[in-house]
């Protein structure tokens, strides 16, 4: 990767970007409390940032993302004359454009590494359950159901409509699940949760970041995905 950028103030309200701007050599001058950064400045959380300490900060760019802040947050911060920019891939192939556009933003010239590698398809069908009370899980509009299918990986709420739909765990057989893939994000599953899942299909954890957690990382991700469901489910 080569980079050639002049020095940026950039607030990431986002983890993946946190990650994403710091493998570029830039060191946010603030981030989330989820961002796992505990050396930079923090201004609150992805669904309530402290607006007024962004503004004190006098940023070049703050880095959003649709579906984890709230577009009243971007909006106050356009208000205060902050520049604002959204990165919002729901897919594995929307990640390069997505990292591109924001490196152009940045005056960042980057070697962006694209996740298309081929890799043997795992010929799977999954549940992914994301939540409890209530059950929750994602259809195949999201960036998590799109890289599992990139490894041959099928979700078996794929078709729904509702991005994050609510379920009943008895509708799950329903649907033909070979196995349950348990992220250890954005719900923290317990033992007892994944005993709950067993009577459905062979259970698997995950690490949430790999499935979640999109930009620099994409490409290394898929392939832990995928090692470490086939070292579970096929060995």
């Amino acid at each position: 990767m080569s980079t050639a950028h002049r020095a940026v103030r950039v607030v990431s309200l986002v983890p993946s970007i946190t990650e994403t701007l710091l493998a570029w050599g830039i060191v946010p001058v603030a981030c989330t409390r989820f961002c796992e950064q505990p050396g930079i400045q923090s201004v609150g959380g992805t669904k309530n940032p402290e607006i007024a300490d962004i503004v004190g900060l006098e940023p070049d760019l703050v880095v959003v993302n649709d579906e984890e802040n709230r577009r009243e947050d971007a909006d106050a911060l356009v208000a205060h004359g902050i520049a604002v920019h959204s990165c919002s891939p729901r897919s594995v192939a929307d990640v390069a454009p997505a990292l591109d556009a924001l490196a152009a933003v940045l005056g960042l010239d980057v070697d962006v590494e694209p996740a298309d590698d081929l890799l043997p398809a795992l010929d799977l069908r999954a549940f992914i359950p994301i939540w409890r009370r209530p059950w929750m899980t994602l259809s195949g509009d999201t960036y998590g159901s799109s890289l599992l299918a990139s490894i041959g990986v099928v979700n078996a709420f794929g078709g729904d409509g509702d991005r994050y739909p609510t379920i009943e765990l008895t509708a799950v057989a329903d649907r033909g699940a070979d196995v349950v893939l348990a992220p250890t994000e954005p719900y923290a599953f317990k033992p007892f949760h994944l005993e709950v899942f067993r009577p459905i299909a062979p259970v698997v954890e995950v690490d949430g970041q790999d499935l979640f957690w999109w930009g620099v990382c994409t490409p290394q991700a898929r392939r832990r995905l995928h090692a470490a469901i086939a070292a579970a489910v096929l060995a």
